[in-house]
């Protein structure tokens, strides 16, 4: 059980930088977790503000409900207290809410809970949706508005008044004006997230609307560079996030982009490049060609050096 209240697990991680390390699969796709256990470690020697286990790039969808806790316990008896881990939920609302509870007994700090499965539905069947796994659990909650789940301002603010757990919002969608509306409407209830794939192109303008934090899943295997790229974010300093965006970012969106789910899959191969192979995603998602593996290979050999907050101060 979560030794941090909701609103102090809001407040922590919409003080820095936040991932969703990958989940480590053997050649059969089964659960890696010695792999697991040394990234985790590994990424907490860094700046982050929370570590998101089971999530969007830890392969959620491809995740059973009862794996989830277990890579979520894995995750939090790794950590140690060192970071807030949240876990990922969702799928229908039933489904969800035996997530939610899973995780929350394997020690989970907060939830985000990502769209339901497949289907579209009303503001009012949303609604019922979110408060459903916000009833079901005592931790924080982060709400993750994208594809099908695009909840309204009104809806939100609704939610904000039954749910108290309810504190966090996650954008995934890009949609400024829809932003702006929910930061004016709810304005410091909730933190929020910048979570658009990939995170980095959009931190700059999203900062200047309140978004504090955003997720980085560049952060599994260049961290470093993801650290660095945040603090820059948070000083506005231009020239070094362009420089970012120019000579990585967007070379590596564009290698992203060939395929669809690579979002996910590039992350994997990142891993692998950098000596910390994590296997292969799961179906139905695929892996990066050889050919793509090159090039990927040589974006990270040829990564532009941010300098860290503490150097740009000297």
């Amino acid at each position: 059980m979560s030794k941090m209240t909701p609103q102090e697990m809001a407040q922590k991680i919409g003080s820095g930088l936040l991932s969703f390390p990958v989940t480590p699969f053997k050649a059969d796709y089964s659960f890696d977790e010695a792999t697991y256990r040394a990234n985790m470690d590994w990424l907490c020697g860094y700046e982050v503000a929370g570590l998101f286990a089971a999530g969007g790039t830890g392969e959620f969808f491809s995740l059973t409900p009862t794996e989830v806790p277990e890579v979520v316990k894995v995750a939090v008896d790794e950590t140690k207290g060192r970071v807030p881990v949240l876990a990922g939920t969702g799928y229908g609302t039933a489904i969800a809410r035996e997530i939610a509870v899973g995780a929350e007994k394997a020690g989970a700090d907060g939830l985000l809970l990502l769209p339901p499965y497949l289907t579209h539905s009303e503001q009012d069947g949303l609604a019922a949706h979110v408060e459903a796994v916000c009833a079901a659990v005592k931790i924080g909650v982060i709400v993750y508005n994208r594809d099908n789940a695009i909840l309204q301002p009104d809806t939100l603010a609704r939610l904000a008044e039954r749910c108290p757990n309810l504190v966090g919002y996650k954008d995934g969608i890009g949609d400024i004006e829809l932003m702006t509306r929910v930061y004016t409407k709810l304005g410091d209830r909730l933190t929020y997230v910048g979570g658009l794939p990939t995170a980095e192109t959009f931190a700059l303008p999203y900062l200047d609307m309140g978004v504090t934090t955003y997720s980085s899943a560049v952060f599994n295997f260049v961290p470093e560079f993801a650290t660095n790229f945040y603090a820059a974010v948070r000083k506005r300093d231009h020239a070094t996030i362009h420089a970012g965006l120019k000579d990585f970012i967007l070379p590596l969106i564009a290698i992203r982009n060939r395929k669809k789910g690579y979002a996910v899959s590039i992350i994997k191969a990142g891993m692998k490049v950098i000596g910390r192979d994590s296997g292969p995603v799961r179906p139905p998602l695929t892996d990066l060609t050889e050919q793509e593996m090159a090039e990927l290979t040589a974006l990270v050999k040829n990564l532009p050096a941010i300098p860290s907050s503490q150097q740009a101060a000297e």
